[in-house]
């Protein structure tokens, strides 16, 4: 590595860390350090070098020596685009205009069962929640990312296929920084799931409180005449528990499926999906702080597996071809473990995937939409 600002990188480190061997290569500079507290100044060592356009990462060799390894920053190439400030907006606009239409087409479709109220008001309702889950959800990221001094992009919201499908597949945002350990990783990829679903649950509680129900009865003519259609895509416990908090959760009678608490079913599926300790997913995040490379490896079949087994087939066969691709993130500093309170809230996180988890019908009272 030739470059001017070489001794000042090296004194840089001196003046940090305890260095006991350096070595310099044709691509990097590789500093042996025996610090017993590196992690604190490991990140305040990589926050330093990226605005210098340099990156280092820690590293334990087989000699079980620490090793800071420094190189010259090369930024990944972005989309073009990605890097307009229109796109996200264009498809902000796209995604609201979609879920305003399937909105108002499924509230059709349940007025002519049972008058929940105007189309065109149901699907602005409809729209805030919906979008509420996803905005809140990326925007939990947003703040843990800011809270850990890292810059991220707006978030891009993901167009759907209304009416024969859902209208949007969810949003993303794109750090514009390095993750530099575990620890960081785990709070940016917690923080999204967690906000989105405290939406998720209040509008499920409201979707619950304003759901209209029929008699079994009524309800097995209009199974008949094809007017209604069993919900055989799964119901979440934390929905069911919602329509049991307004005694809507025994037999005798069906529960319209109303575009609002389809809008909760979705906030929950795309929780659930992304609780899932796979791939990139944030869940697949948590799990890689804490389980590391290979068992995270596992639990991304694992978790493929069990998508199989509530027959999301599609979702599955994603994970496992983007997991080929880009298989987990790889924070600066893969040695320092994960907290002990972040392991005990990754016990917690587990029991929220299985609260939000789409399970079939046999096993719980079915909604009809």
């Amino acid at each position: 590595m030739e470059d001017p600002s070489q001794e000042d990188i090296v004194s840089l480190v001196n003046s940090i860390f305890q260095v006991s061997n350096f070595t310099k290569t044709e691509f990097s500079l590789e500093f042996r350090i025996e610090d017993g507290d590196f992690k604190s100044k490991f990140e305040g060592l990589a926050r330093k070098l990226e605005n210098m356009k340099y990156v280092c990462k820690l590293e334990k060799m087989e000699d079980g020596g620490l090793y800071v390894i420094i190189q010259k920053f090369a930024p990944k190439k972005q989309r073009r685009w990605m890097n307009t400030s229109w796109t996200p907006r264009i498809l902000f606009a796209i995604v609201i205009s979609f879920v305003m239409i399937d909105g108002y087409y499924r509230t059709s479709g349940t007025n002519s069962i049972v008058e929940i109220g105007d189309p065109l008001e149901m699907a602005a309702v409809y729209t805030l929640s919906l979008l509420g889950i996803l905005g809140i959800h990326e925007l939990g990221h947003i703040i843990a990312a800011k809270a850990h001094g890292l810059k991220t992009t707006w978030p891009y919201f993901i167009p759907g296929l209304p009416v024969i499908g859902i209208p949007t597949f969810g949003a993303f945002i794109q750090s514009k920084g390095l993750t530099i350990n575990r620890e960081i990783l785990f709070d940016v990829a917690i923080a999204g799931p967690i906000a989105g679903l405290v939406i998720a649950i209040i509008v499920s509680i409201y979707a619950a409180y304003t759901a209209p129900i029929l008699d079994s009865e009524i309800a097995a003519g209009l199974f008949e005449d094809s007017r209604l259609i069993e919900w055989n895509l799964g119901e979440p416990l934390l929905m069911t528990a919602s329509l049991a908090l307004f005694g809507k959760g025994g037999s005798g009678y069906e529960v319209i499926m109303t575009p609002v608490m389809f809008a909760a079913w979705i906030g929950f599926l795309i929780t659930f999906l992304n609780l899932l300790p796979a791939w990139q997913l944030d869940g697949g995040h948590m799990a890689r702080t804490l389980l590391g490379v290979k068992l995270h490896r596992y639990a991304t079949y694992g978790s493929m597996i069990i998508l199989v087994l509530l027959n999301y087939w599609v979702m599955a066969i994603l994970i496992f071809i983007m997991s080929t691709k880009s298989p987990s993130a790889m924070p600066l500093d893969d040695v320092s473990p994960l907290s002990r309170n972040r392991k005990l809230a990754y016990i917690g996180i587990i029991l929220l995937a299985i609260l939000c988890a789409p399970l079939p019908s046999d096993i719980l009272p079915t909604l009809s939409p």
